[in-house]
């Protein structure tokens, strides 16, 4: 066991408390959705068994009030950190166990009360609380790795057998395409709606989005203001701190919420739209990282009222926008080239494209959104829907998880490029970066030459009749 620290500062924000923790029953109605006891068939890899875990941990620091920080070992770490905190138990659990809120405590009592290996230290210090709250830095990094990509290095490091000496040949294969325009650019513009205005909304941009998922962004705005929504990019947002919360790190998360608060202007808007699941499932539930007695609380319940996924949101309000017929072997565009093509443009093709969904779990079983998506999908005219089996179960990106648990994610990505060769299906859309570069990766490590698209990518398509 680790030394127990002298000095230790209260976790900020929500704090659960006992009946929290007896909601769960052991029933073991989760197990089945838990990707990581599905894989391993281990009890204390499973949503209960880390609940035992952790209710041994707090029993600790109950029974010893005047104890700063608690000893952790080596072993609870392990098993806290294998799960994906996808959050499938939650949809599962017939006793309403709000599963994210135990782990991401448990979670910030590691960061806390457990000193890390150095190297582990460093990088968690380096990612959450000097790379990612600062824009600047991000586009910095990405610059880099574009270098790195495109000069050869890539190239080289695959070629010479050095990526796996170092045992990163997993972790490279993961690696996002960069951006030769970044979003970052874009932020304070406003777009204005395409016909009557029906909604001014504000878009959330995210952070590694902005040098990774520019098309994507820019493809959001398309459909958001053919579907009559003036869009807001306020110039100030910073990272949602999804990634800081789930790992632990809570005042990084903490940081970064506040200038989120301060950058939207939440009367100015009727929505705050982002087309990132993980983001908007920690974006709706900013008020926990506060406790009721700071005075961003209020601000932070405010500001989580207003967040919708772009699916949610455009599912509600209805298309507007003529839909036409998608064609995949066109290559998307973004910018002024696709901005300009007529929405009333004949559709290309006729042919039938077979499709499946890929539940993004933040999306599902975080904001419990599941069939505005669908709704969305089957309003395309030539595509043709087919359920992808076991869809709710987590891909294996988890946000920083493929890289931190790399070789359990690649597991996880397996058996889902398995189920979705069984669909037979051209297309596979799901509703969330980190998915997407998942799934990308699944297609190419698995040759099924399937296309992945975003939900709001392929209804770019669909309305500019690409």
């Amino acid at each position: 066991m680790s030394t127990p620290l002298t000095v230790a500062a209260p976790i900020p924000g929500l704090v659960p408390n006992y009946e929290d923790y007896a909601r769960c029953v052991h029933c073991g109605l989760c197990l089945n959705s838990c990707p990581t006891y599905r894989l391993w068939n281990l009890e204390a890899d499973s949503p209960r068994g880390r609940i035992r875990q952790m209710v041994s941990v707090e029993q600790v620091a109950i029974a010893d009030p005047a104890q700063k920080a608690v000893p952790l070992s080596a072993s609870f770490v392990d098993h806290i950190d294998k799960c994906l905190d996808c959050r499938a138990c939650e949809t599962a659990c017939p006793s309403g166990v709000h599963y994210g809120v135990l782990v991401e405590y448990a979670r910030a009592r590691i960061e806390r009360d457990y000193r890390r290996p150095f190297f582990s230290r460093l990088t968690r210090t380096l990612l959450f609380r000097h790379l990612l709250p600062y824009p600047k830095r991000i586009a910095a990094a990405a610059r880099v790795l574009r270098v790195y990509k495109r000069c050869g290095l890539q190239w080289l490091a695959r070629g010479t057998g050095a990526l796996k000496l170092f045992g990163l040949a997993g972790r490279e294969a993961l690696l996002p395409p960069i951006d030769n325009k970044f979003f970052f650019e874009q932020l304070g513009s406003l777009f204005p709606a395409i016909g009557p205005r029906r909604a001014r909304v504000a878009f959330f941009a995210g952070c590694v989005a902005q040098v990774t998922f520019t098309a994507l962004n820019e493809a959001t705005i398309r459909v958001l203001a053919a579907n009559g929504c003036e869009v807001m990019v306020p110039e100030c947002q910073h990272c949602c701190g999804a990634l800081a919360a789930h790992a632990g790190a809570r005042e990084a998360a903490r940081e970064v919420a506040r200038k989120n608060l301060d950058a939207f202007e939440l009367a100015d808007f009727d929505a705050i739209i982002t087309n990132a699941a993980g983001c908007g499932s920690t974006l709706k539930e900013y008020h926990h990282l506060f406790t009721p007695d700071e005075p961003e609380y209020a601000a932070a319940q405010a500001f989580s009222a207003k967040v919708r996924d772009v699916t949610e949101f455009l599912a509600a309000l209805g298309l507007s926008a003529p839909l036409h017929a998608v064609d995949l072997d066109g290559a998307p565009e973004s910018g002024r080239n696709s901005r300009a093509r007529s929405r009333s443009s004949p559709p290309l093709s006729t042919h039938k494209v077979r499709v499946t969904y890929q539940d993004s779990c933040h999306l599902l079983h975080g904001q419990k959104v599941r069939e505005a998506p669908r709704q969305l999908l089957r309003a395309v005219p030539n595509l043709e829907f087919v359920e992808l089996p076991y869809s709710e179960l987590c891909c294996g990106s988890a946000g920083s998880y493929n890289i931190t648990q790399t070789q359990t994610s690649l597991d996880l990505l397996d058996g889902k490029m398995q189920h979705a060769k069984s669909t037979h299906a051209e297309l596979i859309v799901t509703a969330n970066p980190g998915c997407l570069l998942q799934l990308r990766a699944g297609a190419a490590l698995h040759h099924t030459h399937q296309q992945v698209l975003h939900v709001v990518e392929l209804l770019d398509r669909a309305i500019t009749g690409q």
